[in-house]
């Protein structure tokens, strides 16, 4: 794993693997020398130790798993309120009636089939997806430090620590460089805490600023947060909307049911004098179609879809509501470093302040590379252009070389990580001729007084899009109060960032989905503005200084809404802007990798990280972005809004069915009349206009934005035109009641009646099918043609007992299914114009 360190400006970006940890002590902090606990063990265990502890079982050894198991996805999919239902019926039917009008049951079975298959299909994705984005922490043993599985840490291993680390299981504290660990994740305290040899540390905390390394007291299922863990980083379906709607769609469904359901039963069983077995048939048929035990099905494959089509592009979802999540987010919050731009940098030019002589600045820059075991993106550019023993390293923009082995005769006697709150780093050193002198390297705007001429230079400067830095001599300790404001100003270490190639196709996509950008960085603000204006983010001129942003949430809520790009901000003004923008309504995106995110990503609606991101940041996010790609994010959207928007539609068919159902059971019971329909007609109906269509329109391509209020607006449509079929199938049934007499008169008028539900309900597809494309045309018409196709076929007439007699009474179910389609086009038509589709 390639370790993330904070730069100076306040970004995290990749740094380089960490090398084993130095005995520190007094020789690197010699004003906080550390105390060693007593069973310190620099080496870390043996390999028969290791070997010994797993012979044992002290390994860490909690089962993670980013999905739910085969068999929780088996009993999900089939032991569910409605298949106990209709599982009931088809057992009855196979007693009562022929095979034909247990066809619904067969279905079932098929449709069960096909959602375990897509979400163990998704399982796999997931699964195989968070092996890839697993963190792999430090581990030393055999005086070797070296990444292995979290699952593979046993008790006592010493585990070594750098920014943006996850403290994975509970320890003690062994070696301390300004070790600051975040424990916000289990406490709720956002103040770092100061981590000394001898202190403990907790599963779930991270590492936020310095390095150390802990020894593993407790491992397993004994850790701090391993249940925590485990149940976070399961397959969820929580926060949904669209599940809680069609959760709260079910449970109403069910209220009607179960009296309208009596009610049939009684009225074909008891009023009837009929036939027992055609009694029960029919009973039967007029409750399966009041179930939507397909839409269930229908959005559970949806989602696993999306998640196996989102894992072929190497973006881990681990939550699968964020899919939706995201299409409803109509503001994102990005992080510059790593998402605007690449981790790595450039020297372009170091310029010396106040006649500082360009040599000595130069031996200083190189001391200072060596300073720090985990050099961040900034230093690590220092390093490159200044490395140690190198005396040909010279800035991009030219200047005197130093001579060869200049710095490496300078000793470290003192360092200072960087801070996202200081946003400075320190270090101090002997010199060769024995001179000590101290260092703060850091944001200009920071360490310079605030009418600093040297500030309007530094202005042109960030208006470049360029990144400058500060080297400043310090008098005093490192660690003393007001160091950095007595700091003599030396040179300007001026840096070039590397832009993103897909950035700029990225933002251009959210600015057409009318999504607002918003760029949150810890960097100076003009240099962030200009960097968004080279990538064409729309309102990139209008920068602000959170330093000057208002601490009045209202206030801070409208200088977020009329800025775009936003400077020096500090991890906890993240946590506030993303909260502010809450307030008003919004749903808020984060993205981030550095450890300053993670409050930010946590309070997020959707936490969005870089798979290269700390550890830290990829346990909160929802979405981890494993190729590190920003240019992923649009691909998450569009299948967030294909699954909600096509959800939405299909949603439409079932309900309408249900509608329809019920009603026309309630008109049956009201008349006394026999139910019009055996299970088989309905079967066929349901599977031409509303099943095979639906599982091809769930699927289709779809571009709208995902609209809230989810229940309400599937329902405006569906009650009107379950009502309309309801009256129209009706209509027609009683006219045929009259028309006909004699034997056959039941069958002859179940046909026509079905004739009438067929065309009404065909015409509801034709609606939801809009907009038209080839293969929408093709799919109703194919529809339409299996339905004719059974009508001519004289074994299918027989099957599906579809016969229409004479030509009077199927051109009058005709007519009142065309009267029916108008209707429904004057009823869709006013209910778009007055609430919107």
């Amino acid at each position: 794993m390639t370790q993330r360190a904070l730069d100076s400006s306040g970004e995290q970006t990749p740094g380089t693997p960490r090398p084993a940890m130095i005995d520190a002590g007094a020789e690197l902090d010699p004003v906080h020398p550390m105390e060693p606990p007593p069973a310190r063990r620099p080496d870390g265990l043996s390999s028969a130790e290791v070997a010994e502890r797993v012979a044992r079982g002290e390994v860490n050894d909690v089962p993670v798993r980013s999905s739910r198991s085969v068999t929780e996805i088996v009993r999900a999919n089939v032991f569910t309120r409605f298949n106990l239902i209709i599982g009931v019926l088809w057992v009855i039917m196979l007693f009562v009636a022929p095979i034909q009008d247990s066809l619904f049951g067969f279905v079932i079975v098929a449709n069960t089939g096909i959602g375990i298959i897509q979400e163990w299909r998704a399982k796999k994705t997931l699964d195989s997806l968070a092996v890839i984005g697993e963190a792999k922490p430090t581990v030393r043993r055999d005086g070797v430090a070296a990444e292995i599985s979290t699952s593979e840490i046993v008790l006592g291993d010493l585990v070594e620590l750098g920014p943006g680390d996850k403290v994975v299981v509970d320890g003690t504290v062994a070696e301390a460089d300004s070790l600051e660990i975040d424990e916000s994740l289990l406490t709720g305290e956002a103040d770092p805490v100061i981590k000394r040899a001898g202190d403990p540390v907790m599963s779930g905390s991270f590492v936020v600023a310095g390095g150390g390394a802990f020894t593993a007291t407790k491992v397993g299922r004994e850790a701090y947060a391993a249940q925590l863990a485990e149940e976070a980083s399961r397959f969820t379906l929580v926060h949904s909307e669209l599940r809680s709607g069609i959760s709260t769609i079910l449970k109403y469904v069910t209220w009607m049911m179960v009296p309208t359901a009596i009610g049939l039963i009684i009225s074909q069983l008891v009023v009837k004098d009929n036939n027992f077995k055609d009694s029960v048939a029919r009973t039967v048929g007029g409750i399966v179609p009041m179930i939507p035990e397909g839409l269930v099905l229908l959005t559970s494959v949806a989602f696993a879809i999306g998640v196996v089509r989102l894992g072929r592009k190497q973006c881990l979802v681990q939550e699968l509501p964020a899919i939706e999540g995201l299409a409803r987010v109509d503001v994102v919050c990005l992080d510059k470093t790593g998402t605007l731009t690449e981790g790595g940098m450039d020297v372009t030019e170091v310029r010396p302040l106040n006649g500082s002589d360009e040599a000595y600045v130069t031996r200083v820059l190189r001391a200072f590379g060596s300073s720090d075991p985990r050099p961040n993106a900034s230093l690590r550019a220092i390093i490159d252009a200044y490395p140690a023993g190198g005396g040909d390293a010279r800035p991009a923009t030219g200047g005197d070389a130093p001579a060869a082995g200049d710095g490496e005769s300078w000793t470290v006697t003192d360092a200072m990580p960087f801070s996202s709150a200081r946003k400075y780093s320190g270090a101090a050193f002997a010199e060769a001729d024995g001179t000590a002198s101290a260092w703060l390297l850091g944001a200009p705007d920071v360490l310079l007084s605030e009418g600093d001429a040297t500030l309007t230079e530094i202005e042109h400067l960030n208006e470049q899009g360029l990144r400058v830095l500060l080297l400043a001599r310090a008098e005093g300790e490192l660690n003393a109060p007001g160091t950095a404001a007595g700091a003599a100003p030396t040179a300007l270490v001026v840096l070039e960032q590397r832009l993103r190639p897909d950035a700029g196709d990225t933002l251009a996509y959210f600015a057409d989905q009318n999504v607002a950008t918003k760029v949150i960085s810890g960097d100076n603000a003009v240099s962030v503005g200009a960097v968004a204006g080279k990538l064409g983010l729309a309102g990139a001129e209008n920068t602000l200084d959170a330093r000057r942003l208002p601490t009045d949430p209202d206030a801070m809520a409208t200088a977020m809404e009329e800025n775009a790009v936003f400077g020096r901000v500090t991890p906890q003004q993240k946590r506030d802007m993303v909260a502010a923008l809450q307030s008003r309504g919004h749903t808020v995106a984060m993205t981030g990798d550095g450890v300053n995110d993670v409050l930010a990503l946590k309070d997020a609606d959707i936490g969005v990280s870089m798979g290269s991101g700390s550890e830290a940041t990829r346990a909160v996010a929802q979405i981890v972005l494993l190729n590190n790609s920003f240019a992923t994010l649009p691909s998450v959207v569009a299948e967030g809004r294909r699954v909600i928007g096509n959800i939405t539609r299909v949603a439409t068919l079932f309900l309408t069915k249900t509608v329809y159902s019920v009603l026309l059971a309630i008109l049956v019971v009201c008349t006394q009349v026999e139910y019009p329909f055996l299970p088989r007609h309905l079967t066929l109906l349901s599977t031409l206009t509303i099943g095979v269509p639906a599982f091809f329109l769930a699927l289709a391509p779809n571009k709208e934005r995902a609209q809230p209020h989810f229940v309400r607006r599937v329902m405006r449509y569906a009650i009107p035109s379950g009502a309309i079929a309801a009256a129209a199938t009706f209509a027609t049934y009683l006219v045929a009641r009259h028309h006909y007499s004699g034997e056959g008169a039941l069958e002859a008028e179940t046909s026509a009646a079905t004739l009438t539900l067929f065309l009404v309900s065909m015409w509801v597809l034709a609606i939801i099918a809009r907009p038209y494309t080839w293969w929408r045309v093709g799919l109703v018409a194919a529809m339409g043609l299996g339905f004719l196709i059974v009508l001519v076929v004289p074994w299918l007439q027989d099957f599906f007992a579809l016969k229409l007699v004479g030509a009077p009474m199927p051109w009058t179910a005709v007519g009142i299914a065309v009267a029916a389609a108008v209707l429904l086009e004057v009823v869709w038509r006013w209910v778009g114009r007055r609430f919107g589709m």
